[in-house]
């Protein structure tokens, strides 16, 4: 049977694209996407979208059809999956962690370890960045059961890219679910206040900006590390990573072109300053990262997000069309709920 995906449903973005190609590796089910991208201004398959299906038909032998740039419909129909290692250049500026996010899946269900090294975007727009990957989603796939460790060796800028990533990858035979319906006390908050090729009194003065705005909200203040990443590109960013009881939240601002570095510093921190007035334990973009694991877990997983996204709603369509789960939604409370199937990588079982 041939699963069939609406690719402009819902939000309509690559977040389809991506869980289709996941869901349909760990599977061996054969999937037709149309209308890619149809939310999007500009629809169809860009480099980095291009980039993971060329990643998964490495990693599955899969028969392909409409793998072109700007190609709205794609037929593609998995083999066995071969874990080894892959090396990827998407190109452009493309999200690097995108690309990956689309591997991980079948790789953490793997009979092998693999090792997976991408060039392109790693601190992009549009995207988690590297630190986010490595800092928040990382330690949570790990408390699941994902053995999954990341570094980054070059940092990728938009427009330039030219980062690269490398993710170890060692198998799971299955993933246990998780709750975070509490965080409980703020234990420990890090601040990464980074340039590439960019004077380092803009990191400075980002970080200067961050102790002002906490030291005005009452907080202690954090832990502060100032970077300069090697890049063939330039750029600037602020990452925030907050430590709870239980639970992990990561907020990140990009520099650009006319944007003050106390601008930058500003929007990190009202989004962390969001999140702790909000209650939730997961901030948006970890809900959304978790929502694949959650439903391929064994035994019941359950969250409370800063808010029900039309992204991780379109995210849970996806994977509703493929598994035999069904999530429990609360938008007034951000509560995300599911009973996981139990997949594990072992013969002869789910």
């Amino acid at each position: 049977m041939t699963f069939k995906i609406d690719g402009s449903y819902g939000e309509g973005g690559g977040q389809i694209l991506r869980t289709t190609l996941a869901l349909a590796a760990i599977l061996q089910q054969p999937v037709e996407i149309h209308s890619i991208r149809g939310g999007r201004k500009k629809p169809g398959l860009r480099p980095q979208h291009l980039m993971a299906v060329k990643a998964m038909t490495l990693m599955t032998s899969a028969e392909v059809d409409g793998a072109e740039p700007g190609s709205m419909r794609l037929f593609f129909n998995p083999g066995q999956l071969a874990p080894r290692s892959y090396s990827l250049d998407i190109g452009t500026a493309g999200s690097t962690s995108l690309v990956l996010q689309t591997m991980l899946p079948a790789l953490i269900f793997a009979e092998r370890a693999s090792q997976v090294v991408i060039t392109g975007g790693t601190h992009v727009p549009w995207s988690p960045c590297f630190h986010y990957l490595r800092d928040v989603f990382v330690p949570v796939l790990q408390q699941m059961g994902g053995a999954v460790q990341v570094h980054i060796e070059r940092w990728g800028w938009y427009p330039k890219g030219g980062g690269k990533v490398v993710a170890s990858i060692s198998p799971a035979s299955e993933l246990k679910g998780v709750d975070f319906t509490w965080r409980g006390e703020l234990q420990d908050l890090y601040v990464l206040s980074a340039v590439s090729n960019l004077p380092m009194s803009i990191a400075e003065r980002q970080r200067d900006r961050v102790l002002r705005r906490f030291r005005n909200h009452g907080y202690a203040l954090p832990r502060i590390e100032l970077s300069e990443g090697p890049s063939p590109g330039t750029g600037t960013v602020i990452f925030e990573k907050a430590n709870f009881e239980n639970g992990v939240a990561g907020f990140t601002s990009l520099g650009k072109k006319g944007k003050p570095a106390e601008k930058v510093a500003d929007d990190a921190c009202s989004d962390f300053f969001r999140f702790m007035s909000s209650g939730a334990v997961t901030d948006v973009h970890l809900a959304d990262q978790l929502a694949l694991y959650m439903a391929l877990a064994k035994g019941r997983s359950s969250l409370v997000t800063q808010g029900i996204s039309k992204h991780l709603l379109t995210n849970i369509w996806v994977i509703e069309q493929f598994l035999p789960v069904r999530f429990e939604v609360n938008k007034d409370t951000g509560r995300l709920r599911v009973e996981g199937i139990g997949h594990t990588n072992k013969p002869g079982q789910v």
